[in-house]
């Protein structure tokens, strides 16, 4: 066996002491096999996107092997069927390679055999789940934008979230604290839907004086006021079709409150000076460091605007809420780093990676990717600031169980030589330490997967 991840195989077999001689051969070979014995079985569990192999009798009760490498073949032309034959059946399995099955096997068969018909297609099978890896990977990369990085349930369930909304024409509130990535999940939203191909426009509601951000909103006419000497389009305008971004929300000034409110009911705008109404098709996404609702309670924001915004509400965790993200956005940040200034990303310690776990990151992922700029520019001598200071977030480890804080180190300490290996099992299995089976064991239980490192 090559250092690849095991695939799954299915063996369907009528006669139960071939599918137990044939399952216990291929378990003694290392494999993961599941033994069935009907055709009906199976296609409950082979899927379009199924990773693994199917080994079938020809002859079966109900649906024969043939319907059967059909059906499978339909959901994924290049997954390796592996006929069992009978000695009559010889030049139906000839046939049915030309209609895609991979190999055939003649009852009886050796142990060596199947093992090796099996080893052949198993290979097959990893170069053709590689490829389209690979080509997912560069049609990732050639897109241009933001990602959602991370694997933990809190990351996973905003990414879940937004792809479930995107294509609708719903209104969307960010709430995140600063740092947290407000500005470039509203682009991720904006350009995995169906206006991408139009304007994401943004504006910052703190950064405009108070003065000016109605004419950035609306626009204005010539003439309008004192200094409007042409017509200006202003940003509900120029986001007409795509997407508007009001960030920091909440530094809206009262008097705009309302006027933002009649647009988003409304569809649609009046410039300054001007009698014409324009009608609008935009999607509004708002973000905000702060709970509106309180805020609304408190006389400081609109509530009728706070529900008119929230139609749906988008969390963005803080980085300290998943620290399991931390390794893989640290790697992130530092590959783009060091293609950016021309530098090697230095190999990150244990005990360093360590301390980027333990950390609670009050500058969240801002201040992660800032972190991993200055290591990658200066290297062993960046000082990581935070090493020695006390950790205060109530959900930090020193309120872990001793299990807990075991498998966090171990979880950090294989992540660290992950990366420091480019995904490879082999090298790093040698420098751990560790058995093959062992080290999967570990990386399943942590959800770690090899390519995340390469």
């Amino acid at each position: 066996m090559s250092d690849q991840s095991p695939l799954p195989i299915i063996l369907v077999d009528d006669e139960k002491h071939i599918r137990l001689a044939a399952g216990q051969a291929l378990e003694l070979g290392g494999y993961e096999v599941t033994t069935l014995e009907t055709a009906e079985q199976a296609l409950k569990i082979i899927t379009a996107d199924w990773p693994g192999i199917l080994i079938t009798d020809i002859n079966l009760p109900g649906m024969d092997g043939l319907d059967l490498m059909k059906q499978v073949v339909a959901l994924d032309a290049t997954l390796p069927v592996i006929l069992i034959t009978g000695h009559g059946d010889i030049s139906m399995a000839v046939s049915a390679m030309r209609d895609g099955a991979y190999d055939f096997i003649e009852k009886p068969f050796s142990s060596e055999l199947l093992l090796d018909v099996v080893r052949r297609a198993i290979e097959k099978r990893h170069l053709i789940i590689e490829n389209r890896r690979l080509k997912q990977e560069l049609e990732a990369q050639s897109v241009p934008g933001p990602r959602i990085i991370g694997k933990t349930a809190p990351i996973a369930h905003v990414r879940n979230l937004v792809h479930t909304i995107a294509d609708t024409p719903a209104d969307i509130l960010i709430l995140g604290e600063t740092g947290t990535g407000k500005d470039l999940l509203a682009r991720y939203i904006h350009e995995h839907s169906n206006r991408s191909d139009k304007n994401f426009v943004a504006i910052n509601c703190g950064a405009v004086p108070e003065n000016l951000i109605e004419s950035e909103l609306f626009g204005h006419e010539k003439g309008a006021f004192t200094d409007a000497k042409a017509r200006r389009i202003g940003k509900f305008e120029y986001a007409n079709e795509g997407t508007l971004f009001l960030d920091e929300i909440e530094s809206m000034p009262m008097t705009l409150q309302i006027k933002l409110l009649r647009v988003l009911e409304d569809r649609s705008i009046e410039r300054l000076g001007a009698n014409e109404i324009i009608p609008l098709d935009l999607r509004v996404i708002a973000a905000t460091k702060v709970d509106l609702k309180e805020a609304s309670e408190r006389g400081e924001f609109r509530e009728d605007l706070y529900y008119r915004l929230n139609v749906v509400r988008v969390d963005i965790p803080a980085l300290r809420e998943r620290r399991d993200d931390v390794g893989m956005l640290f790697q992130h940040f530092a590959l783009i780093a060091s293609s950016q200034y021309g530098r090697e990303v230095p190999l990150l310690s244990p005990e360093r990676m360590h301390s980027l776990m333990m950390h609670d990151w009050p500058g969240n992922v801002r201040e992660l990717r800032n972190l991993a700029e200055r290591y990658v520019l200066l290297g062993e001598s960046c000082s990581f600031d935070f090493e020695n200071r006390p950790i205060t977030d109530v959900n930090a480890s020193n309120h872990m169980t001793l299990p807990d804080k075991v498998d966090q180190f171990e979880r950090m300490l294989i992540q660290a030589e992950l990366s420091r290996c480019g995904g490879s099992i082999k090298e790093t299995l040698t420098s751990l330490g560790l058995p093959r089976k062992t080290l999967y064991d570990k990386m399943k239980k942590y959800g770690l997967d090899k390519k995340d490192f390469k």
